[in-house]
């Protein structure tokens, strides 16, 4: 993993991206809006706990990268705010979700949990995006999308994996037991799947089904999983492992390429 990474400042142009804009399904659709709606205010979350700990750090290449991740997190918040805006042009009503999310999650659960449990969901948080970012950059998963969004969880996946190092290093500066790391890695898997499914419903009530409407991605949806669900589930739980580092996963090749081909096409700025 290189020393420090670059914060980058991304054009994307969602004037043009249709209701249903991964792979032409509601519910496809859907569980990617759906998570898309828990990043920015998570990002947020993740830039308070790695930042609460960075008066413990002395190691300047930490430092820095932590620097470098509060960044590429503010950045990535606001690309998915301007997404949001193409929702509510489609017509979606999201901000009553977005607020309910926003106060049960950092109003009501966050002052509740200490800050090294947050920094221990946070570091769990991070491997989660980059399990699915390596699936996200090295499957067919984003081919069939709207090309806007397609370039932005792109772009998102390919720092995720860049900085995905970052809170776990903090964490083994503050408490690295293996009982922490799991703890964290328990709460980040309730905590993202109750605010996932809760912003999955949330579009389906405003989607209800054409008469006749069959989803042209069920069956694949199913393929994909049964082909690639194993490997994502054994990368996933490799968090849990003594002796386990981020930087195991080593996709950086993948994520450097992606970023270099978006760079190029004239889509990011560093």
């Amino acid at each position: 993993m290189p020393a420090a990474f670059p914060v980058r400042s991304p054009r994307f142009d969602f004037s043009a991206t249709p209701r249903w804009w991964h792979v032409d399904s509601r519910f496809a659709t859907a569980m990617a809006n759906g998570m898309n709606f828990v990043f920015p205010a998570g990002e947020r979350f993740f830039i308070r706990s790695v930042r609460h700990f960075l008066d413990q750090v002395d190691d300047p290449e930490l430092r820095a990268r932590a620097a470098a991740f509060i960044g590429q997190e503010a950045q990535h918040q606001r690309g998915h705010l301007a997404a949001f805006a193409a929702l509510e042009a489609q017509g979606y009503e999201i901000r009553s979700f977005l607020a309910s999310y926003e106060r049960q999650a950092y109003e009501i659960i966050e002052p509740r949990v200490p800050p090294t449990l947050c920094l221990a969901t946070t570091a769990a948080l991070e491997h989660f995006t980059a399990t699915f970012a390596e699936l996200a950059l090295d499957t067919e998963l984003l081919e069939d999308s709207d090309p806007a969004m397609r370039d932005l969880l792109r772009w998102h996946a390919a720092e995720e994996i860049e900085h995905r190092a970052v809170a776990f290093d903090v964490l083994g500066v503050v408490d690295g037991r293996l009982r922490v790391r799991a703890a964290g890695f328990a709460m980040a898997l309730g905590v993202l799947t109750l605010f996932w499914a809760q912003g999955v419903r949330h579009l389906l009530r405003q989607d209800p089904k054409p008469h006749g409407y069959v989803d042209p991605a069920r069956a694949r949806m199913r393929a994909y999983w049964r082909q690639h669900g194993q490997r994502f589930l054994s990368r996933l739980l490799m968090y849990l492992r003594r002796g386990f580092h981020p930087d195991q996963l080593g996709s950086d090749a993948l994520a450097a390429a992606h970023i270099a081909k978006m760079q190029e096409a004239g889509l990011l700025a560093a």
